[in-house]
């Protein structure tokens, strides 16, 4: 089995997989880092979210071999202390239900603002549309999202 060497939440990693391994299996299985979700297996539900590069990006549907060289963040890397502006909005909106998709969702939400301080509505529909929520959260999601726009800018 080849090895592969992953820089994943700012810590070198090394695992034995087949190259053609989705991500996901190797950050659950292999690591432990179960705070990132299977739901659909085919990149369709954002669940699985995770950042490349600082890129929101489906770990259902990337492979081991793809994401080697890139640095890997999942939702427990986040931030140090779990309380990312858009971590703390979560809590405050009340967000969850299920609870299942929100690691997914707060990860599309970090990079979108990342990339957008002052995102609008349709902005926020725009970016999160590919994340599905069983539950229907959606108007706490857009509110938790404005939330942390808006601690994030207070600095």
């Amino acid at each position: 089995m080849p090895r592969f060497i992953l820089t994943v939440n700012g810590k070198e990693q090394s695992v034995s997989v087949a190259p053609d391994t989705p991500l996901l299996w190797v950050l659950r299985d292999d690591l432990g880092l179960t705070g990132t979700k299977y739901s659909c297996g085919r990149g369709l539900c954002g669940t699985c979210t995770i950042h490349l590069d600082g890129e929101p990006t489906r770990s259902c549907m990337t492979t081991i071999e793809y994401a080697e060289d890139q640095e890997i963040t999942t939702i427990e890397g986040l931030s140090q202390d779990g309380l990312h502006p858009v971590q703390k909005a979560w809590i405050a909106e009340d967000v969850p239900q299920c609870g299942y998709c929100q690691s997914g969702q707060i990860m599309t939400a970090a990079a979108l603002l990342r990339e957008n301080s002052m995102p609008t509505d349709s902005d926020i529909d725009v970016a999160m549309k590919m994340n599905l929520c069983r539950c229907g959260t959606y108007q706490r999601i857009r509110k938790a999202i404005h939330r942390a726009a808006e601690e994030m800018r207070r600095g």
